[in-house]
């Protein structure tokens, strides 16, 4: 067996630990050595493989999922290029087709003859392993399934140049590393450095489930699907009543628009200023990022807008193209004015100024989408209409009735209130 530490891309990896010390043994037992010596890396590896596994919910060969989990995840100058795009040209390839000799052979290496040197039958359950059926944290079910299937097919490869095939296949349809693999991020501060973090728990919302504002999400999804294909879009701002879609829109266009390479990286007002950090980190990926900011307004007092102004447009770095910003906001103009503003205080001789810098966020982006509340007629045909998709049996003229009531008592008329009183109701069937 050849050493792993001859693999010039794919090396590194930064849950690798279990690799090395496997390989080891596995290079050691081709050698004849004593194997004594190692019976507890033996033990610790077949512990930490169990543990992914109760983490990321493998079945199978859990040997070959993490070899899988290892190649699908590691970002180097060949995965990033193949994302999105497949085939590349260039050395590059021969520098893959070389790791791959490699990891090809780890696959070939049936590891339970290691339960012959300890004397032990744990590898055979490792390599056949069955998980138990809960929830797990840190991958969902549909990424889960995608390394598992890959696991199979590169087990299977006939060759070498079939292993690679797989992989490329698999970098363009769902991409490579966290930014690959997943659809939606949040950001966080680690050791002084903003991170961009996975979220693993996505709604799974869809446009269709919106009910009306047809001309409203018409104009999003032209914006949207402008921006996923190449050409020129605009930075969107969302805004209107509370409870009328905004928030479940751009879960739907993230949604609708991830097997094209869309992605979602949500930001909160206090995190403006690792906006540029955070950028850095996207803009030479082959994917199409919206920066998300959700429920969006500032007070007098707050000057984070200042850092939001300078990224969509003012800064001496331009904004790269796979970048956009989308903001959701109950007020049109996302800044707090006052009368005083209009007034011209003593203490401000330039009054319009203080207005204008106030206004020029919301002039930075490009497309504004009004999301109006629904009238009585409106807000009963989504009630009608959300009963009906969900199951509710019930009476129309009831329906209408408790859906009045509902509204009168929890918030007003709003889609938001309407799927409020649709999860009550199935709440109360048996």
């Amino acid at each position: 067996m050849t050493r792993i530490e001859e693999c010039i891309l794919y090396r590194d990896f930064s849950e690798g630990e279990v690799l090395g010390k496997m390989t080891q043994m596995l290079e050691a037992h081709q050698r004849r050595e004593e194997m004594e010596p190692y019976r507890s890396w033996f033990y610790e590896c077949l512990g930490k493989l169990v543990e992914m596994a109760g983490a990321y919910g493998f079945s199978g060969n859990l040997w070959h999922n993490y070899l899988t989990y290892l190649l699908v995840n590691k970002e180097n100058a060949f995965s990033t290029a193949c994302e999105i795009v497949g085939h590349v040209e260039g050395s590059i390839n021969q520098m893959a087709l070389h790791d791959f000799v490699r990891f090809k052979e780890l696959y070939d290496y049936d590891i339970r003859v290691l339960d012959d040197i300890f004397e032990s039958g744990d590898c055979h359950i490792i390599c056949e392993y069955q998980n138990t059926s809960g929830n797990r944290k840190l991958f969902n079910k549909r990424l889960r399934d995608r390394i598992a299937e890959l696991s199979v097919r590169l087990a299977k490869a006939a060759d070498d140049r079939e292993f690679m095939e797989d992989m490329i296949a698999f970098y363009k349809d769902f991409g490579v590393g966290k930014l690959g693999l997943h659809k939606a991020f949040r950001v966080d501060r680690i050791n002084g450095r903003a991170e961009i973090i996975p979220i693993t728990n996505i709604a799974h919302v869809h446009l269709d489930d919106l009910v009306g504002y047809e001309i409203a999400k018409k104009k999003l999804i032209d914006n949207t699907e402008a921006f996923v294909e190449g050409r020129k879009a605009n930075n969107c701002l969302l805004y209107g009543d509370a409870g009328t879609g905004k928030s479940s829109s751009i879960k739907g266009i993230l949604n609708q628009y991830y097997e094209q390479g869309l992605r979602i990286i949500e930001v909160y007002k206090h995190q403006f200023q690792d906006l540029n950090e955070i950028i850095s980190q996207i803009k030479n990926r082959n994917y199409k990022f919206i920066i998300y900011m959700d429920d969006l307004s500032f007070e007098e007092f707050e000057i984070e807008y200042k850092y939001l102004k300078a990224v969509i447009e003012g800064g001496l770095e331009k904004k790269p193209d796979n970048v956009l910003i989308y903001a959701t906001s109950n007020r049109r103009h996302l800044v707090r004015e006052q009368f005083s503003d209009k007034e011209g205080r003593r203490d401000d001789l330039h009054s319009s100024d203080t207005v204008q810098e106030k206004l020029s966020l919301v002039s930075r982006f490009g497309v504004t989408i009004f999301f109006c509340g629904p009238d009585k007629k409106e807000f009963q045909n989504i009630v009608r209409t959300l009963a009906q998709r969900n199951g509710v049996k019930m009476d129309e003229d009831t329906l209408l009735l408790e859906a009045n009531r509902w509204e009168l008592q929890h918030g007003g008329l709003s889609g938001r209130t309407a799927q409020q009183f649709i999860d009550y109701l199935l709440g109360q069937q048996k």
